[in-house]
């Protein structure tokens, strides 16, 4: 623990693994209602502050935000940052996406972005925090280093977010230094997409000195052909001494017969070299690059690249390694020392490829699936049932209660023995009546579960806020489009015994309906039609089967904002994992993934959809 002055930023965590914020006002009215301690209870109802957040409840127990419609769970923090940093001056740094409407940075980038601003440099290069993005002062744009395409940013103000003095957590200290962000916790599920993201923010985030996925390492290695952009005022890698030396911890290998392998190549190569002096702390082998001639480099990091290779240690590829390259073994062997000098172990070959898709398969190959009828489907809106008012629907799922308990609705917050605190649209129930859901016993004001109702999707079914227990038939929102699923003659890395089930989905683009998040307003189906890949084995045949109750439900895809390109209206995933990516799991959206089946099909359990669902479907 330590004393301190801080920020208190309120922050949620989405599927890509990254941390984004709230707004400086609901992270107020979150503070407000922790402040307020247990007479407040132990939920946050956002859209007291904010309307567009209406369908999100806080569980401040859990450290969870429930969606109310879909019944999604997402984690969230409360995080600390320094008071003279940019939410410590009411300071927001945005992007404009493809809509024209703004994006907030990321607290850490924002912060690094503003410090730079009030240094007065002339841009700074996001690469040091693990993204590939120059922001340019001048023109107020961002770059991006490999595409060289433009966005426009803005600085903005907006209210400080809400202060704190006292004793602080060190796990939730803010960075010590612009730009260093604090290691996430453990992923929100355990599959591969997220276990993958979450590992590679953490050791872009805290600098880790452990083994770094390929996608995190590419973006600190400048593309070929990409433009050249010197590196900013305070970032970058470390940096040099004046003898040139590199100063950062060396991986070390477990075992002795690598380690004398690693200490011969190094003498190997600076054979002929003076050695670097030592340091303060009188400790010596640093190598300085000074001193090495294009052979020793690369001696050295082909040398390392075996023994890494030998050890058994995840190694980060570096492209382009032919001699029509830009990127000569020279400056590939200097990029290895500079990555292995911060803790990154590396292997100077080329990557393993991206296989997106199967091998051509002609239509006589395509076979339909034994035990599922048909080989596409197609989905429409379906309307709620007609003539059914909420109070109608939830009579089926509830026992009043005469007595109430001394306790709070977990919707309002008021005590249950008082009317509901709820202010929004009047429902026609009173609002001191309560009522216990049938099957998990929790108790409510019948006004709050009317309003909750009222503002999903009136499907007529209803989710626990507490326990998530489903009652009735959960559909979603997905737009209308087309699911086609059959067998190829291909077998997926992790299943070579049996074919693979390939599905397509296919949405095209429309206009939003009641039901969705702007009515009236067109939205986008980027990447469409999507590739999704299944083992045909029994378990995998289940999987489809679910899926196809998912997809008749509306629940696969949902109208949003993309976590990916921060674009709005456009269509999303909706929290069921697929595997887009057929011969290998570079993306960890592929296989071989051990646990992948038997993931979805929790994740398929979340949203209502068992075996069944299935059955009742079938009937």
């Amino acid at each position: 623990m330590l004393l301190a002055s801080a920020v208190v930023v309120w922050e949620w965590l989405n599927e890509h693994g990254r941390w984004r914020p709230y707004s400086p006002a609901v992270s107020h009215h979150i503070e407000a209602v922790v402040r307020a301690g247990p007479r407040a209870g132990g939920s946050v109802v956002l859209g007291q502050v904010d309307s567009r957040l209406a369908p999100y409840i806080i569980d401040l127990q859990s450290m969870n935000q429930f969606r109310q419609d879909t019944g999604t769970l997402r984690p969230v923090r409360r995080n600390y940052y320094d008071p003279s940093s940019a939410p410590g001056k009411g300071v927001v740094w945005e992007w404009e996406n493809d809509n024209g409407s703004w994006t907030p940075y990321d607290m850490d980038v924002g912060i690094t972005i503003q410090h730079a601003y009030e240094k007065q440099h002339p841009w700074i290069d996001l690469t040091s925090i693990g993204f590939s993005y120059v922001i340019d002062f001048s023109t107020m744009g961002q770059i991006n280093r490999q595409t060289q395409r433009q966005r426009r940013v803005r600085r903005r103000l907006d209210l400080i977010y809400p202060m704190v003095t006292g004793t602080l957590p060190k796990a939730q200290s803010w960075p010590a230094s612009p730009g260093a962000a604090a290691a996430p916790p453990a992923p929100p599920c355990s599959c591969p997409q997220c276990v993958l993201v979450m590992s590679v923010k953490a050791a872009v985030a805290s600098g880790s000195a452990g083994p770094l996925h390929p996608s995190a390492a590419r973006k600190n290695v400048a593309p070929p052909g990409g433009a050249k952009v010197p590196p900013a005022p305070g970032a970058g890698a470390r940096p040099l001494e004046s003898t040139g030396t590199i100063r950062g911890p060396v991986k070390t290998v477990p075992s002795q017969a690598v380690r004398r392998q690693a200490s011969s190549a190094l003498a190997g190569a600076t054979a002929g070299a003076p050695a670097s002096p030592p340091g303060a702390n009188g400790k010596t082998g640093r190598v300085a690059l000074a001193t090495l001639n294009r052979t020793s480099l690369q001696r050295l990091a082909i040398a390392q690249s075996r023994v890494l290779i030998a050890s058994g240690v995840p190694t980060v590829p570096v492209k382009n390694l032919s001699g029509s390259s830009p990127v000569n073994p020279a400056l590939a062997g200097i990029t290895g020392i500079l990555m292995s000098a911060a803790g990154l172990p590396v292997c100077l070959t080329r990557p393993p490829k991206l296989v997106l898709h199967p091998p051509p398969v002609s239509k006589s190959e395509i076979k339909s699936i034994p035990g599922v009828s048909n080989t596409s489907r197609k989905t429409t809106k379906k309307q709620a049932k007609k003539g059914k008012t909420p109070e109608e629907v939830l009579k089926k799922y509830l026992q009043k209660v005469r007595h109430p308990p001394d306790e709070d609705c977990t919707i309002c917050m008021e005590r249950l023995t008082a009317p509901s605190g709820y202010k929004g649209p009047q429902p026609t129930v009173k609002p001191d009546l309560v009522g216990k859901l049938s099957r998990c016993g929790h108790i409510y004001h019948i006004y709050c579960l009317v309003a909750m109702y009222n503002n999903g999707n009136k499907d007529g079914s209803l989710q626990c806020p507490t326990c998530k227990t489903i009652y009735g038939v959960k559909t979603g929102t997905q737009p209308p489009g087309k699911m086609e699923y059959h067998l190829i003659p291909h077998s997926l890395p992790g299943h070579p015994d049996c074919k693979t089930i390939r599905i397509i989905y296919s949405i095209p683009p429309g206009i939003q309906g009641p039901e969705h998040p702007n009515p009236g307003k067109s939205f986008s189906a980027r990447g469409f039609p999507r590739h999704c890949y299944l083992p045909d084995s029994e378990k995998g045949r289940k999987v489809l089967k679910l899926l196809l109750v998912a997809w008749d439900r509306r629940l696969i895809f949902a109208i949003g904002t993309s976590s990916t390109t921060g674009e709005s209206d456009t269509v999303i995933w909706n929290e069921v994992h697929h595997k887009t990516e057929f011969g290998s799991n570079l993306t960890g959206h592929g296989y071989p993934d051990a646990n992948y089946l038997d993931n979805v099909l929790a994740e398929l359990a979340a949203q209502g959809i068992s075996e069944d669902s299935a059955a009742q479907e079938k009937d």
